[in-house]
């Protein structure tokens, strides 16, 4: 009887511990899955935006990112780069930060601080939807804008980048 209830017991043990591993195996799995996912998102596609009056149709990643850092402040008709992006704190915005800047949104946010407090650049105008975005891009000379995806009503130009319409 006392065998018995000692092999009772160290089934009882073996089972809870083995239900122990199997419910981290369960918390590791959705960790990872999580993590995949947060990787994924910051895979989506980005596309350009430009107004009509200033932006070409195609440029390389290169040259946006010189844009986008605020180095290049003109097109090449003259007129002045006005820059669009989706406020830090929007999916869009982590993503451009993330793909673009290869910084968080709260470093890019110091980014821009510092660039328009030493007086060399003119800091972008953030939005919180991509409708308002576009509509300020399409309204606006020169602007240029990162999306996730671009409408097709004419108002504002894709802009290709390394011949792409997403990068």
């Amino acid at each position: 009887m006392l065998l018995a209830f000692n092999m009772n017991k160290q089934l009882l043990s073996l089972y809870k511990k083995l239900r122990a591993f199997g419910y981290a195996r369960v918390m590791l799995a959705i960790f990872v899955l999580s993590f995949s996912l947060v990787a994924k998102s910051q895979e989506a596609p980005l596309s350009a935006v430009g107004n009509p009056l200033g932006a070409p149709a195609d440029m390389k990643l290169a040259e946006l990112k010189s844009i986008l850092l605020g180095e290049k402040q003109r097109w090449k008709n003259g007129n002045r780069i006005i820059i669009a992006l989706m406020k830090t704190n929007t999916q869009i915005g982590k993503n451009t930060s993330a793909r673009i800047y290869d910084m968080t949104g709260d470093q890019l946010n110091k980014y821009w601080l510092a660039l328009v407090f030493q007086g060399k650049a003119q800091a972008p105008t953030f939005f919180n939807s991509t409708s308002d975005l576009e509509t300020f891009v399409a309204q606006t000379p020169g602007a240029i804008g990162i999306v996730d995806k671009p409408t097709i009503d004419g108002d504002v130009k894709p802009v290709s980048i390394n011949g792409q319409k997403t990068f």
